[in-house]
């Protein structure tokens, strides 16, 4: 009779241990999801704030330069001058 009442307080100790696991893991999960939809949010923006594509070649260093520094012109990284320095640099003027 011992062992029944052992045997059945460690089932529903481990049932227990189930469910906050189950719980740990769901929020865990939801979490992950709200961080997924966060950066997913922040990329959209990211993307609409995008300067629209100059006239060079996709993908070309230039272009790239050029759209790297209007980014950081346009977060407050570069000041106007900083902005049209380094511009001037990369357009070869």
């Amino acid at each position: 009779m011992l062992r029944a009442a052992a045997v059945g307080g460690t089932f529903a100790a481990g049932r227990a241990m189930g469910r906050r696991a189950e719980q740990r893991d769901y929020a865990e999960s939801y979490q992950d999801q709200r961080i997924n939809d966060l950066e997913g949010n922040q990329a959209a923006q990211q993307n609409q704030n995008a300067p629209p594509a100059q006239s060079a070649a996709p993908g070309s260093p230039m272009l790239d330069q050029l759209n790297q520094l209007t980014a950081l012109h346009q977060q407050g990284a570069l000041s106007d001058e900083e902005f049209a320095s380094a511009k001037a640099k990369i357009l070869g003027g």
